[in-house]
């Protein structure tokens, strides 16, 4: 769980840190604001909002979600129907497979970065809801967005040469009737501040739950506020230095945050959907995760064997982008695949059916027991709540 953990919490920073300097970016480009006092105000906002609590942050998502979504909406019909500007590219080149796999390891880090989300706001939904439906949602909330919103950037970026997506919405939102370019661009900034306030409280819960993990703890405001805090901290910092480092750093940071998130959190992935459709079949003792003594026990040396295996099994195929003057190719992408970087197939594969081949001496059977012994604690939580 810690080594989970671990990966999640880093999920959470290398969001914040992408997203500190796109709006930074953008915003400068977009409106010419100073990208330092964005910066800083952005980090202080994000914490704020995250000390709110979960409640704010839902209720500030549904606001945007009103009023961005018929802008968004606007621009696009306007964009397949002509309207919004642009110019097809004299030279618009071919196909290339390198290309492509780059995008569909991009898309693929998205989606898969999800399931931190998904793991958060999950413990606070009913216990009678419908895993089917749980599914349903995540997998064509995630889908659709991405298809519709990389598609967008796409046309951005090929018609109209532009590489910053704020400076994009601007330009061709305008260009359909100004100044809704304008007010598309300040609300998708809104919605990336918004994003970073759920990052930071959902790095927030990850740190409190790994502590908790080694020595109880009893969660209170104070205990909250710090934490946010210090996250912040450490989110501005990095991100103001990668905005310092040189140029082109918005497109790097979002990408090279993916890459890395990619690494750490397939294995993961792979162990959870293993685990949840083919092993325990979605039946679990909820209050046993909580404890070290219970049927789970305190290290799960399945998982994290399955974890480290995969992960290592990653490395040769691994296409590390330059981070602080640091790179790595590893030799299968250096003497085979012409830079195509597989890693995350890999080890989403080798970890999965590790895991698989290492779960067949549990003992379900003791599992069944707990997991009765768990629903009737939280039956009686329940009731004592109401």
């Amino acid at each position: 769980m810690v080594v989970a953990l671990f990966a999640v919490l880093f999920t959470y920073m290398a969001f914040n840190v992408a997203d500190q300097v796109l709006l930074a970016s953008g915003l400068h480009g977009a409106f010419g604001w100073s990208s330092g006092a964005v910066a800083a105000i952005t980090a202080v906002l994000a914490a704020a909002l995250a000390i709110f609590g979960y409640d704010w942050v839902h209720r500030v998502f549904r606001f945007l979600l009103v009023i961005s979504l018929p802008c968004y909406a606007i621009i696009t019909v306007a964009i397949l129907v002509g309207h919004a500007g642009g110019t097809t590219p004299h030279h618009p080149g071919g196909f290339l497979f390198a290309a492509f796999m780059a995008q569909f390891s991009v898309a693929a880090a998205y989606n898969i970065t999800y399931a931190p989300y998904v793991s958060d706001y999950s413990r606070y939904m009913p216990r009678d809801t419908s895993p089917r439906g749980i599914i349903a949602a995540v997998f064509f909330g995630a889908s659709g967005s991405a298809i519709w919103l990389i598609a967008l950037g796409a046309w951005l970026a090929t018609r109209l040469n532009i590489s910053d997506g704020l400076v994009g919405l601007q330009t061709s939102g305008d260009n359909v009737a100004a100044p809704l370019g304008s007010i598309t661009a300040f609300l998708s900034a809104t919605a990336l501040l918004a994003t970073m306030g759920m990052n930071a409280y959902g790095g927030m819960l990850t740190v409190l739950t790994g502590i908790d993990s080694f020595k109880t703890i009893r969660t209170s405001r104070a205990w909250r506020a710090a934490t946010v805090i210090v996250l912040a901290a450490i989110w501005y910092a990095i991100g103001q230095t990668i905005s310092t480092s040189g140029s082109n750093t918005a497109v790097s940071a979002v990408l090279n945050s993916l890459t890395l998130m990619l690494y750490l959190l397939v294995p993961w992935t792979a162990l959870n959907l293993v685990d949840f459709f083919f092993v325990r079949r979605g039946h679990y003792a909820i209050t046993d995760i909580f404890r070290p003594d219970g049927v789970y026990g305190a290290w799960g040396w399945r998982g994290l064997t399955a974890y480290f295996v995969g992960f290592a099994a990653e490395i040769p195929f691994m296409v590390l982008p330059p981070i602080f003057g640091l790179s790595y190719t590893g030799w299968i992408p250096n003497h085979v695949t012409n830079g195509v970087d597989y890693s995350w197939v890999v080890g989403l594969l080798v970890s999965g059916l590790v895991y698989l081949i290492l779960s067949r001496s549990l003992d379900l059977a003791a599992e069944r027991e707990a997991i009765k012994a768990s629903e009737r604690e939280l039956l009686t939580i329940d009731q004592e709540q109401r």
